[in-house]
């Protein structure tokens, strides 16, 4: 073999071993999960929504400690480790419902990114996480309880909601309607959850409202994924029982339902513990416009930008984001003048 043929032999072995490592490379298995991937797969942005666990504390008035600095940090401290409790549920259920989901979410231009359809993380690690953040929720619970035996109803609440939950995964949320009330009745179940882990009086306006608005928001998701999903319904199977005749007058119906249930609690209900004196003056009714233009433009957004999909993001606009401080400010300043 002369050296140019011994060249040439020699670029052909190294072309298909090359050729062969870009295949190898191509079919390979998904890199190894990383801590984003993690990340992605408990929704740690969903964990927004547990917020709704401290309604307890400002509507009833806790934030004055009206019983001493030390019965104050004591009832934080338990809605703190509620709010623990209920993001490791509301992760679990999201890893449940992706496992479940898996096959349907590949067909979806962006579900099919989530690390259990992308195969990122495997359903053995998966399951070791659903196990670890059930554990989590148990052992906050039972330190709830330890502190205060009266919040023993807490756990029961906490467990209705997994429980809850864990039904829609397997069967409600293939039901039209069905899906959005179990979507509702879970938000609900927070505030419940936070008012029991005090313990303090639950308002039933307040449950009413959160009730209509946490309907609103389910309502615009569905409107939003319909519209994305076109001739595609097959990535969720009740969309095929949705259409947009359906969703608006439900839609336009929520939102009048939450206005119309936050004004009477600002208007009739009970506020001896959240404000005081001020308790006849009504002056919490100064908050419906706020209320009003934060459905309104959440509606907006839903109509025109990602948040229908994703109402997390609705976090991230910043008309919102001051309407809430301003919101916030209001009942803090009332609370504040209560004193006076």
């Amino acid at each position: 073999m002369t050296r140019i043929q011994y060249y040439s032999h020699y670029q052909r072995l190294s072309d298909k071993l090359f050729a062969h490592k870009i295949i190898q490379m191509s079919t390979s298995t998904p890199a190894k999960s990383t801590f984003n991937n993690y990340l992605h797969l408990l929704r740690v942005r969903q964990w927004a929504k547990n917020l709704l666990l401290f309604a307890g504390l400002i509507f009833a008035g806790r934030l004055r400690a009206p019983q001493g600095m030390e019965a104050f940090f004591s009832e934080t401290s338990r809605v703190i480790l509620a709010f623990i409790c209920f993001c490791a549920l509301s992760s679990a259920t999201y890893i449940l419902n992706d496992w479940l989901d898996a096959p349907m979410d590949r067909l979806h231009p962006l579900k099919k990114n989530r690390p259990l359809a992308s195969g990122a993380i495997s359903k053995t690690n998966a399951a070791i996480v659903l196990l670890g953040l059930l554990l989590i929720s148990i052992i906050s619970a039972i330190a709830i309880i330890k502190i205060e035996p009266q919040t023993i109803y807490f756990a029961i609440a906490a467990f209705g909601y997994f429980l809850l939950f864990v039904a829609y995964s397997l069967l409600l949320k293939h039901h039209v309607i069905v899906d959005v009330l179990c979507v509702a009745i879970g938000f609900v179940l927070r505030v419940v959850a936070g008012c029991l882990a005090i313990p303090v009086h639950i308002s039933p306006w307040i449950l009413l409202c959160t009730f209509n608005l946490a309907l609103f928001v389910a309502l615009c998701k569905r409107r939003a994924e319909l519209a994305a999903a076109g001739e595609n319904i097959q990535t969720r199977k009740v969309l095929s029982d949705y259409s947009l005749p359906l969703l608006d007058p439900l839609i336009a119906a929520c939102a009048s339902l939450a206005v119309i249930a936050y004004s009477l609690y600002t208007f009739s209900a009970s506020h001896v513990d959240a404000l005081g004196s001020l308790q006849n003056s009504s002056l919490l009714m100064l908050t419906i416009p706020l209320v009003v233009y934060g459905i309104f433009r959440y509606w907006f957004l839903a109509l025109n930008t990602e948040v229908g999909e994703a109402p997390e993001k609705m976090l991230f606009d910043v008309p919102l984001i001051i309407n809430g401080v301003l919101w916030i400010l209001v009942v803090v300043i009332l609370t504040v003048l209560a004193q006076l």
